[in-house]
């Protein structure tokens, strides 16, 4: 992968933030994952995307405030979009920087201009994963 601006990020399986990301028995590529605007909104959000890193759906569900939606409802919603992948294997994924917007926020695998001529890209709302070169290694920063 080349420097400067991303044109397809890694992120290498792990038991944090990137513990629901694989490939579906049908080759999709997938992430889900709880975006979060503090004090005002948590989300449930699955990504699909094919071959290449491209996006090709997003399953995104708005919960509410932390405080206003039932924890155990929340952990059910999540679980019932990671069953409807069906059989998958839980692996380092290849993806393409995006954005969707939902409830009129921005939501994705954002990149962010450079400061100080470092590119990053970061999972919004919330920023809990940022990315940065080397693209392919597949580490994040919380």
């Amino acid at each position: 992968m080349t420097e400067g601006k991303p044109e397809i990020i890694a992120i290498d399986h792990d038991d944090y933030h990137a513990q629901h990301i694989g490939i579906t028995e049908n080759g999709l590529q997938f992430f889900l994952t709880n975006p979060f605007e503090p004090g005002e909104c948590e989300y449930i959000a699955l990504f699909k995307f094919d071959p290449k890193g491209n996006l090709v759906d997003s399953d995104i569900e708005a919960l509410g405030a932390r405080g206003t939606f039932s924890e155990d409802e929340a952990r059910e919603k999540y679980s019932s979009k990671l069953n409807s992948l069906g059989k998958v294997n839980f692996q380092r994924i290849e993806v393409k920087p995006f954005s969707v917007k939902f409830n009129n926020t921005d939501i994705g695998l954002i990149t962010r201009e450079p400061e100080d001529d470092i590119w990053a890209v970061e999972l919004l709302p919330g920023n809990y994963m940022a990315f940065f070169e080397p693209w392919d290694s597949g580490e994040y920063d919380t």
